[in-house]
């Protein structure tokens, strides 16, 4: 039985096998098989909708897609690397199934509009999964804020020791930045959501379709205004790139802190046995590879990145073949991001312990309380530079002399400047300068407390 060949009579031969392989997609592109027939259903609907088709060729050709989805999820379809691409792996397998007026689904559509709303799509979904997955991080950043508003960390500039803060705070940080996020994402999807369906190869079409009607029917917010634009823009594409770097960075960010605070030198965090490794040859050893992986991985989502950026960059109008490689970039990214999503909010939900001991233990034993001594005698009229100074000589002799600030006489205090009195050792007690720093979005425990209520609040409404 001869092959039907995929494209016209023009060719007169079939492409060279290495050629073949080097040219199909299907390997990957059946990723977006269910979003292609869906796609596909709403064009059929369309073209009897506008009686390009008849009514009963146009449910026929609907039933016959969703046909092809049942058979997609039981595993009885599965079609090869002869397919080339899923696209035309659904329209033959359809054709088989309803006969020659599976042809005709085709009929005021090219590749190049059908890959491009089947994209987004994809991502449409895709980025709702992942705003849903930030949001479940983000709420276990809240439980155990909430469980450590009055727990203190030492705060740091430079990775040198500046001021102590409340933990809840430190974490209230990532919670931001998982916001931005989120609302980025948001952003991202209103771009993601233009139709592209109906501006053919990257002309348009001569048949009376209805654009309109097909983006209703796939619950597009609008189409795209110019046909070239449609086939040839992926800048939704890079922009979700974009957002889900910045959502690597900041895992990234977190994994760092936490590989940090789990080392022997801070011990600020126990990690839990489920969710770290042992070495080989090392048996005292506990590994933080949860996120020493996501680190590792947000390389991966940049050079995705990166990749999109080049290939775009060079691009003439309309479609060229290196939109193809448009892709595994997406996929692979999406299927990071969430992965990296899911593995640090198990790691913080249930894989690692704060030392609350040991956090209390490393407030009180450093110099980050002498901004509080400064501020302690600019409260009392002494210019803050005045101050400042002051403070850097006593840090300086106090050091010399291997002592901290709270080991200081109250003679020694008032030897310094005489606006100094008793109550000097409350103001620079760790808890203390914590609780002082009741600015508008600072540490202070009544500030943290009122931050925390309001994120509840946010992450419940919107």
């Amino acid at each position: 039985m001869t092959k039907e060949p995929t494209w016209s009579q023009r060719f007169e031969s079939a492409l060279h096998p290495a050629i073949a392989q080097f040219n199909a997609s299907i390997t990957f592109d059946i990723e977006l098989i269910e979003y292609d027939i869906t796609g596909s259903q709403a064009h059929g609907k369309m073209l009897a909708h506008t009686g390009i088709i008849s009514p009963e060729e146009g449910s026929l050709l609907v039933s016959g897609l969703e046909q092809i989805r049942k058979e997609y999820r039981t595993g009885k379809f599965h079609p090869g690397i002869d397919a080339e691409d899923v696209h035309f792996a659904v329209e033959k397998r359809l054709t088989e199934l309803v006969g020659d007026v599976g042809k005709k689904l085709h009929t005021a559509r090219s590749r190049n509009d059908q890959v491009g709303t089947d994209t987004r799509l994809y991502l449409r979904d895709q980025i709702q999964h992942i705003r849903s997955s930030l949001r479940e991080f983000q709420s276990v950043l809240l439980d155990i804020a909430d469980n450590h508003i009055e727990t203190l960390i030492p705060g740091y500039t430079h990775l040198q020791r500046a001021q102590p803060l409340s933990l809840a705070h430190h974490l209230l940080a990532y919670y931001h930045m998982a916001q931005r996020d989120w609302e980025r994402l948001e952003d991202v999807s209103r771009r993601v959501n233009i139709s592209p369906l109906g501006c053919g190869a990257l002309a348009g079409t001569t048949f009376p379709i209805d654009r309109h009607y097909t983006a209703e029917l796939l619950q597009f917010d609008e189409v795209y205004a110019n046909s070239l634009d449609g086939v040839s823009d992926r800048d939704f594409a890079i922009e979700f790139l974009c957002a889900a770097s910045l959502i690597m960075v900041h895992l990234s960010r977190l994994s760092e802190e936490v590989i940090l605070w789990s080392s022997e030198e801070f011990r600020f965090v126990t990690l839990k046995d489920s969710c770290a490794t042992g070495s080989s040859i090392m048996p005292q050893k506990k590994n933080p590879d949860v996120p020493e992986l996501v680190r590792g991985k947000t390389g991966r989502v940049f050079g995705h990145l990166q990749a999109m950026l080049v290939m775009m960059k060079g691009l003439p109008l309309a479609y060229n073949k290196d939109l193809q490689e448009d892709k595994e970039a997406l996929f692979d990214s999406v299927k990071t991001v969430k992965a990296c999503l899911e593995a640090m909010t198990i790691l913080l939900r249930e894989g690692l312990e704060f030392r609350t001991q040991r956090l209390a233990e490393a407030v009180a034993e450093d110099f980050s309380n002498a901004t509080d001594v400064a501020d302690y005698l600019a409260a009392r009229g002494v210019p803050f530079r005045e101050a400042y100074n002051l403070v850097g000589k006593v840090v300086k002799t106090s050091i010399a002399a291997g002592k901290l600030l709270k080991d200081l006489s109250l003679s020694e205090w008032q030897e310094l400047h005489p606006a100094f009195d008793a109550d000097i050792y409350e103001a620079i007690a760790p808890r203390q300068v914590v609780a002082a720093r009741n600015s508008y979005g600072g540490t202070g425990f009544e500030q943290v407390t009122k931050a925390l209520k309001a994120a509840r609040t946010q992450i419940t409404v919107e």
